[in-house]
Order: structure tokens, then C-alpha cells, then sequence
């Protein structure tokens, strides 16, 4: 039975992660205080040739294993050009709607500013401002 790409891409980081710091322990020589150095190094704005080597090593190797694991289990792996163009035909295919069908864009009338007018055209005038007049504030007055 086929996993959940969200199953497989959870393994796949797992092991990255885990993958990643056993490199970093093996960077470190084995030294704590190298190995902490080397993790606080990590930050926001590292870059990839800022790591020490055995975790740019890892890291590669686990790139390419992801890209495996996702082949293998039967996920397309590629450019968004050709996988596009590589699409299944949908299974369903489209069919006639009868004229009355209500869904899908309105076909009458579009409300709102014709040809893109703005909100200073209309009965208000240029200058905007409310359409009728306030009601008085306070008490009537008899």
C-alpha cells in the first residue's frame, strides 16, 4: 500500500535531521566543546560553505537520498515545466451544462464603477460626501 506523501516526507527529515547532527558530532571530533561551538554557529543567515565539511557532506547525501525515497515510493520528482506538461488527463471529463445552470460567473450586469471609474463619480458629485442629508442630533423640537 502506497504511503502519505506526508508519512514520507516526514521520514525523509527525520533521518535528514538525524543524519545531520551524528555529522556534526563526527565534525566535532568528539571534542563537547567543539560540538558546541559548531551548533551555535547555525543561525538564521548561515550559509552552506559557512558548515563544517562532514555536515555539507551529509547534507548532499541526504538531499539525494530524499530524492530517492520519493521516486521509490512513487511521487514525481522533477521541474514544475514538465510536470505540468506531464499531467493525467482529468478522469472526469467536462460535460455540457444546461443555459439555466446557475453556477459558475454571473452573467448579467457587473455592479461597480463601469470602465473603472472611480469612487469621486455618481450621484454624490466630485466631491464624494453622503448621499442624503443627516438626521439632527438631540431632542426634537415641537
Amino acid at each position: 500500500m502506497p504511503r502519505a506523501a506526508n508519512d514520507v516526507m516526514q521520514s525523509i527529515l527525520f533521518s535528514a535531521v538525524l543524519d545531520g547532527i551524528a555529522a556534526l558530532k563526527r565534525a566535532s571530533g568528539g571534542l563537547p566543546n567543539q560540538l558546541l561551538r559548531d551548533v551555535q554557529a547555525i543561525h538564521a543567515n548561515v550559509t552552506f560553505a559557512d558548515l563544517p565539511k562532514e555536515l555539507r557532506d551529509q547534507l548532499a547525501e541526504s538531499t539525494r537520498a530524499a530524492f530517492t525515497a520519493l521516486l521509490k515510493e512513487g511521487y514525481a520528482v522533477g521541474l514544475r515545466q514538465e510536470m505540468q506538461a506531464a499531467r493525467p488527463m482529468d478522469r472526469v471529463p467536462d460535460r455540457q451544462r444546461p443555459s439555466n445552470d446557475r453556477r459558475g460567473p454571473p452573467r448579467g450586469p457587473r455592479r461597480g464603477p463601469p470602465n473603472g471609474e472611480g469612487p469621486n463619480r455618481g450621484p454624490r458629485g466630485p466631491g464624494g460626501g453622503p448621499s442624503r442629508p443627516r438626521k439632527p442630533k438631540g431632542k426634537p423640537k415641537f
